[in-house]
């Protein structure tokens, strides 16, 4: 099984793999220049090196399932639902994400497949923002971020809310290309990359774990790549709910 970078699509063709190069131009207008700039304190280094299996590629790879979804700023929304402390939904337009506080992080990116690109440079919305606007309910324990055409991933409610966790909307300063989860991908350094789900759209707070899409399929619940929980047969008890 192959599995994606970070997400992928529940639904469409086949997993691709393929390399791509990134325009230069950002997005006219945009917030994020001058937002605050952070060093991952959970990101690789040259003296602590890469998790275990790991190896630095040529080129970035592209890894999805599915085709790409087609980005429309008038209907975009990205909506916030489930245990939230108020009982209450929320959802932003495009433009209202815009709005939101901005943030820079470098990290090292880790995907599944063995692939790592060190010190990326991401830009966007800190999912801690996410949890200020709406807070959860005290009860919550993890978030299921959802995708377009139904892709979800299970991030712990620990591993969403730290101080590295970005709802990104540009890479390396330029803005993320389609085939790299743009409008908004999420990234969670400390996990393999499969967690850093691309085309978010929701965030759902639970109250009680719930696999996503490829940890339904064989992927650790945790995906800690430092401890190398690629798979779900090394999940000790206590890890992740019942297959």
């Amino acid at each position: 099984m192959r599995q994606p970078e970070a997400s992928g699509l529940a639904t469409g063709a086949g997993l691709s793999a393929v390399g791509v190069s990134e325009p230069g131009q950002s997005r006219a207008g945009s917030s994020r220049a001058g937002s605050p700039r952070a060093r991952s304190s959970r990101a690789g280094s040259p003296e602590r090196g890469l998790p275990p299996g790991q190896y630095v590629p040529a080129n970035w790879p592209v890894l999805h399932y599915g085709r790409v979804p087609v980005f429309n700023p008038q209907s975009w929304s990205l909506q916030v639902f489930g245990a939230t402390e108020s009982g209450r939904d929320h959802r932003w337009g495009w433009d209202e994400f815009g709005t939101l506080p901005s943030r820079r992080v470098i990290a090292d990116f880790h995907c599944v497949t063995k692939f790592s690109i060190p010190d990326v440079d991401w830009e966007g919305v800190p999912a801690a923002a996410l949890l200020q606007a709406v807070p959860p309910a005290a009860a919550t324990t993890h978030v299921m971020v959802w995708a377009d055409f139904g892709y979800s991933a299970n991030v712990r409610i620990a591993d969403f809310a730290a101080d590295d966790t970005l709802l990104a909307t540009h890479r390396n300063g330029t803005e993320l290309t389609p085939e790299h989860g743009s409008p908004v991908r999420l990234v969670v350094p400390g996990l393999y990359a499969w967690k850093s789900v691309k085309w978010v759209r929701a965030v759902e707070y639970l109250t009680r774990d719930r696999r996503g899409f490829w940890e339904e399929r064989g992927y650790h619940n945790t995906a800690d790549p430092w401890r190398e929980q690629r798979y779900s047969y090394q999940e000790r008890p206590g890890e992740g709910p019942p297959l």
